[in-house]
C-alpha cells in the first residue's frame, strides 16, 4: 500500500469514528427526551374572574440537565386594589419526581420558601418578612409528589404530563401547596373530548376534597385552558 492509499484509508476510518459517535449521541438524546414524560412549553396566561382579566402568569417548562424546569411569575390585582406577585420555580427529574422548589411573594410583604425533596420528604424553609425563618417536614406515601402553588397555573401542565394517560381512570396524587404549607391529595381523571373557544380538546378533571378543576389539554397535554366553576375562575393562555 502506497502512503496516498494509506492515507485514504486512514481519513475513511476517522470519517466512520466520527459517524458512530454521532450516531451515538443522537440515539442517546432519543432515548432521553423518550424516558421524560414532558414536552418543552412556555407561554401566557390570562387569568379572569367572573369574565374580568385579574392578572398574567409568563411561564416556561424546559428540560434542564439531566431533569426539567418549571418556572412561572404571575402578576395579580387583588379585589381591595393592590398588586401582588408570586414566582415559582420547580426542578424535577425526568419520571416527574419533585427535586426542589422556591417560592416568592411580594405583597405589603415580601416572603419566600425554599423546599427539598427527598424520599417522599419535603423539608421547608420558610422566610417572612420582619420574622426568624421558619421549618417544616411534610411526609408523603410517595416520592412522586404533585406541586400545586397558589396562582401558578403552568404546574397544572406538569400534573397532566404527571398523569399516566396509558394507564387510563381516575389516579390520585399526593399534593403539597406550598405557599399554605398544606398537603393532601388530588385524583385526575379523564373527561373525554372537550370543545372551548372553537377548539377541540382532550379533559382531564382534577378533583379535591372542595374544588373541582377543568384542565383543557392539547394532543401533546400542553394545558391551553383551566376553569374553576365553583369561584367563576378561567385561565386561558394567550
Amino acid at each position: 500500500m502506497d502512503q496516498a492509499d494509506h492515507r485514504r484509508n486512514l481519513h475513511v476510518r476517522r470519517a466512520a469514528v466520527l459517524a458512530m459517535a454521532g450516531c451515538l449521541a443522537f440515539c442517546a438524546y432519543a432515548a432521553e427526551k423518550r424516558s421524560s414524560m414532558f414536552v418543552s412549553d412556555k407561554g401566557k396566561f390570562n387569568i379572569l374572574l367572573d369574565g374580568k382579566s385579574i392578572g398574567q402568569e409568563e411561564f416556561e417548562i424546559q428540560p434542564s440537565g439531566a431533569g426539567w424546569v418549571a418556572k412561572g411569575t404571575t402578576a395579580l390585582q387583588t379585589p381591595d386594589g393592590k398588586s401582588a406577585k408570586v414566582t415559582g420555580n420547580l426542578t424535577l427529574q425526568a419520571d416527574g419526581i419533585p427535586i426542589s422548589y422556591q417560592w416568592t411573594s411580594q405583597t405589603d410583604k415580601n416572603n419566600s420558601a425554599n423546599i427539598v425533596f427527598a424520599n417522599g420528604v419535603a423539608k421547608t424553609t420558610l422566610q417572612m418578612q420582619g420574622a426568624h425563618p421558619y421549618e417544616q417536614e411534610n411526609s408523603f406515601g410517595s416520592p412522586l409528589i404533585a406541586v400545586l402553588d397558589n396562582n401558578l397555573y403552568h404546574q397544572y401542565e406538569v400534573l397532566a404530563h404527571l398523569y399516566d394517560w396509558s394507564k387510563g381512570g381516575a389516579q390520585t396524587f399526593p399534593v403539597l401547596v406550598p405557599q399554605q404549607l398544606t398537603p393532601g391529595t388530588i385524583t385526575a381523571e379523564p373527561g373525554g373530548p372537550a370543545r372551548a373557544d372553537g377548539k377541540s380538546y382532550e379533559l382531564l378533571k382534577v378533583t379535591s376534597p372542595d374544588l373541582e378543576i377543568d384542565l383543557y389539554l392539547d394532543s401533546s397535554h400542553r394545558l391551553h385552558r383551566l376553569e374553576v366553576p365553583s369561584s367563576k375562575v378561567v385561565v386561558a393562555r394567550e
